[in-house]
């Protein structure tokens, strides 16, 4: 028979073990919490150069004769970029939706996509009407930097002008999504899962980035513009990364709703204005070696961004 005092010695033994453990647990807790932030930091600051390197490195083609609209290799890197915002739409947002907004009776994920693309749709017509009829009477100044109303390889003033809201319509969809990623990332505790997401997320804003600047360059806005649409984008995702940082949960069909609006619009974006533009045009139909090059980069960035998908 255990005496009491014993008895007394062993509960008190059993609590201190349990105490300490509680302790260690919690230290360990606040190392997690201490490492998950130092991660987040350093991801705001990598995301921000690469989102920013991304959407730069087609506005060199004003510097780089190779990278200009009116050549060859310009054609390939955007179908390129096609190919990523398209996997965007398909492969990490799509998916994300559906699962944030799952229903018995109902798919709202798909639907809202839909009536996104739809809206998108409605947008870039009237816009594009609306905007040429406008500045018709001012084609000059609407041409921004362009020398002309006729550009390289015959781009007419109602080209640049199409280029013009496609880039504003498309920066408006990636906005969107980057903000969404960003919370993501911001709102995660984990180190192991903060580690992958930030290599992923910084090759995805480099790639959306690529899509974009492609557009803003063919659109030739004025240089302050051009900087203003570029910064625009590259923070938006840090952004994202400081609101996940400041609340612990997202609501899940909040972020449904902003996520499937999102892939709509990139889905639409990507084959109606990114892709098939230019693979429809007579410049690209006339050249069978451009098709083979245009193909291959389009598969090359949709693969890219797919398998990034494995991590984000």
């Amino acid at each position: 028979m255990i005496s009491p005092h014993k008895l007394i010695f062993l509960i008190a033994a059993v609590y201190a073990t349990a105490a300490a453990a509680e302790d260690r647990a919690e230290a360990e807790a606040q190392g997690n919490k201490s490492e998950a932030l130092k991660l987040k930091l350093v991801a705001i600051a990598s995301i921000l150069t690469a989102g920013s390197l991304g959407a730069s490195f087609p506005l060199l083609g004003r510097k780089l004769a190779a990278l200009r609209p009116e050549n060859d290799i310009f054609l390939m890197v955007k179908a390129f970029a096609g190919g990523v915002v398209l996997a965007t739409g398909f492969v990490h947002i799509l998916p994300d939706a559906f699962r944030s907004l799952t229903s018995p009776k109902f798919p709202f994920s798909g639907f809202i996509a839909m009536a996104a693309a739809i809206a998108t749709l409605v947008v870039d017509t009237v816009a594009t009407s609306f905007y040429g009829s406008v500045h018709s009477s001012k084609d000059e100044e609407a041409a921004g930097d362009a020398d002309s109303a006729s550009g390289p390889n015959g781009t007419t003033q109602s080209d640049i002008i199409r280029q013009r809201i496609i880039s504003q319509v498309l920066e408006v969809g990636m906005v969107v999504h980057s903000v969404v990623i960003g919370i993501s990332l911001g709102a995660a505790r984990s180190a192991a899962t903060i580690k992958p997401l930030l290599i992923a997320l910084c090759f995805h804003q480099f790639f959306e980035g690529m899509g974009l600047g492609g557009c803003i360059s063919q659109a030739r806005f004025k240089w302050l513009k051009t900087v203003v649409m570029t910064v625009f984008f590259s923070v938006t995702a840090p952004v994202g990364i400081g609101i996940g940082i400041g609340i612990s949960t997202v609501g899940v069909t909040v972020e449904g709703v902003f996520e499937s609006a999102s892939a709509g619009i990139l889905i639409y974006m990507a084959l109606v204005d990114l892709l098939a533009a230019d693979f429809m045009s007579p410049r690209m139909q006339n050249n069978v070696k451009l098709q083979l090059g245009a193909h291959i980069s389009l598969l090359l960035g949709a693969g890219s961004m797919s398998f990034l998908a494995m991590w984000a």
